[in-house]
């Protein structure tokens, strides 16, 4: 399958085995394999053929489609809900006739399909958002002046939580098509602010292309066009850029340019209350939990033990976002796992679940660390094995 390496699926066919209860041995007595090119091909060394895949595939009870493909989608409603989702915004611009109602119930919707989104409530959000979009696509339509811009603010909040639902279960192409009517939406708002979240929203597309270094000139060029930190969402806005600007620059390999995003952040996260600002949260707490993301983004040793260290003195607050809560725990296991300490990281992973379930089932980090738990325990770890088939990692 395009752009699967023969070490992933090496991977994934050792977690498969493991999940099985099998060993080598046992796997070349199903299959007629011979044990050192199964060693070969676990270790990806080797590409299996065609034929080999087939017998791998049925002595470890999966098929050659889920290796090459990697874990499955859940069997979540949200699946169901996408193509209505779809429908509606083919249409954006063309909205069907239909009832309008008042500003105010309009933005209590909106506020709830903001809330759904950061506690991680999806399949509800999925379910109920279409409706919500199309009725706010008619309002843009038909409204005007100051009226438009403030329809047009709720709708780009309502825009950016359908994207949650379309990034997080996989739906990749629909998540940059409603990326982009988030930033339509946010020009008609005219507020550099809601224009700022949504180039936060927008590096999504360029963490899923692996297109990190244009995604980070992005987030610079919308720093640079917000006007100066004199209000608190002017403040906000900007330190989440940095925020989310550390984390990328992380990724690259760029450690020192990663720590000066999270000092700009810093600076600017404590002129802030922490709460939501357009939909993010944003404030002292909200950085502390970027400081441990970068740490696991630029992966250095000292970085990683201090992180893990000020986790046992620190921990999120209860008021914080349930997503955003249960992402540090997930990049506490991370950091976990980087040190050795995959039993730690376990119990990190099971915090986050408890916090946000459905956030938590359909991570890919999550999934990628609970197959290297799988490999580690050899499969023979009944509670994690659990764990691991309710996250679709084996």
């Amino acid at each position: 399958m395009p752009g699967t390496t023969a070490a992933a699926l090496g991977q994934r066919i050792e977690t498969a085995r493991h999940a099985a209860g099998l060993t080598r041995r046992q796997v070349h007595e199903a299959s007629g394999v011979s044990i050192s090119m199964l060693r070969k091909v676990e270790d990806g060394e080797r590409w299996p053929s065609d034929a080999v895949l087939d017998a791998l595939a049925q002595a470890v009870q999966t098929t050659p489609e889920e290796l090459l493909a990697g874990p499955r989608r859940t069997d979540s409603r949200v699946h169901q809900a996408v193509p209505e989702l779809q429908r509606v915004i083919a249409a954006y611009d063309l909205p069907e006739d239909g009832p309008v109602r008042s500003l105010r119930e309009l933005a209590a919707d909106v506020d709830q399909a903001v809330e759904d989104r950061v506690q991680s409530q999806y399949v509800r959000l999925a379910e109920q958002v279409p409706v919500l979009l199309a009725e706010l696509f008619r309002a843009v339509d038909q409204a005007r002046g100051a009226e438009r811009e403030q329809v047009a603010h709720y709708l780009a909040l309502a825009i950016r939580s359908a994207d949650a639902v379309a990034y997080k279960y996989g739906y990749r192409d629909l998540s940059a098509r409603l990326v982009e009517l988030m930033r339509w939406a946010a020009s008609i708002a005219a507020d550099p602010a809601l224009e700022a979240a949504a180039a936060y929203v927008r590096m999504e597309t360029y963490f899923s292309a692996g297109q990190l270094d244009p995604g980070l000139r992005s987030l610079q060029a919308a720093v640079d066009r917000m006007p100066a930190p004199a209000t608190e969402p002017f403040a906000a806005a900007a330190a989440a850029l940095h925020m989310r600007a550390a984390v990328a620059a992380g990724r690259m390999g760029r450690p020192d340019e990663a720590r000066e995003h999270l000092r700009d952040a810093e600076a600017l996260s404590h002129q802030v209350r922490e709460r939501l600002y357009d939909g993010t949260a944003v404030g002292p707490d909200s950085l502390e939990i970027h400081r441990l993301s970068v740490a696991v983004e630029v992966g250095e040793q000292e970085d990683l033990r201090a992180a893990v260290k000020a986790a046992g003195r620190w921990a999120p607050p209860r008021e914080l976002p349930a997503e955003r809560r249960s992402h540090y725990y997930i990049d506490l296991g991370r950091a976990q796992m980087m040190l050795g300490q995959p039993q730690h990281a376990r119990e990190s992973l099971l915090v986050a679940r408890r916090i946000a379930p459905q956030h938590v089932r359909e991570h890919g980090q999550v999934r990628a660390e609970l197959a290297t738990m799988v490999r580690l325990s050899r499969g023979k770890d009944e509670q994690l094995l659990a764990f691991a088939r309710w996250a679709r990692a084996v």
